[in-house]
Order: C-alpha cells, then sequence, then structure tokens
C-alpha cells in the first residue's frame, strides 16, 4: 500500500464552543486555540481548527495531545476524515465558490 495515498493521510478536525463571558473563560478559550496552534493546527472558522496528518496513527498522536488540553468547560468534537473525505468538501464564500484547502507539505522531526 502506497504510503501517502488519500485513503491513509488524515484531516483531524477540533470543532469547540467554549465559553467566553468572563475574563478568565476568554483566557481559557484563547489559551486552548493557542495551544492547537503549537501543535500544528489551522484555523478553518472561528471554533473550527484542522490538522494534515501523514496517517491515522500520527492523527491519534494529535488527538491525544487535545485531549490533554481540553478546558473544564464547553463543548469540544473531534473528528477524523482521510484526505480523500476532506477533498470531496465544498467550500463557499458567500454564494461564490472557493477552492479547497490544499494539504501542505509538511516535515516532522523527530
Amino acid at each position: 500500500m502506497d504510503r501517502y495515498n488519500e485513503y491513509r493521510i488524515m484531516w483531524v478536525l477540533v470543532l469547540f464552543d467554549l465559553p467566553t463571558e468572563t475574563k478568565k473563560e476568554r483566557r481559557i478559550s484563547a489559551s486552548f486555540r493557542k495551544n492547537l496552534i503549537s501543535d500544528g493546527f489551522t484555523m478553518f472558522q472561528f471554533s473550527i481548527y484542522i490538522r494534515h496528518c501523514a496517517s491515522m496513527e500520527n492523527a491519534n498522536v494529535h488527538i491525544k495531545r487535545v485531549k490533554s488540553i481540553l478546558p473544564e468547560k464547553g463543548k469540544v468534537g473531534i473528528l477524523c476524515v482521510t484526505d480523500k473525505q476532506f477533498g470531496e468538501m465544498e467550500i463557499f464564500f458567500g454564494r461564490k465558490e472557493d477552492k479547497a484547502i490544499a494539504p501542505g507539505t509538511q516535515l516532522e522531526l523527530f
């Protein structure tokens, strides 16, 4: 099996709705976002962050990291889809269709 095919490569989506009523809640929410970014996630929409992973094994490493930083309050969902499934997404900016996000070349050093 090809190491980098569209069925092996995964996208991890983190979807969240965190409380931001108080200064402390806003700080916790901002910290959660910053931690996602430091782990290689990119903002797709305001409360949806995505990360391209070379395999399900690699995706599981990042899912475990997200679970380790979950805030005490709020809702967080984690979803994995194959590169093939992600590529089938239709993206619109208003009524105008936008180009899908192309996977970036990601170099990971261990």
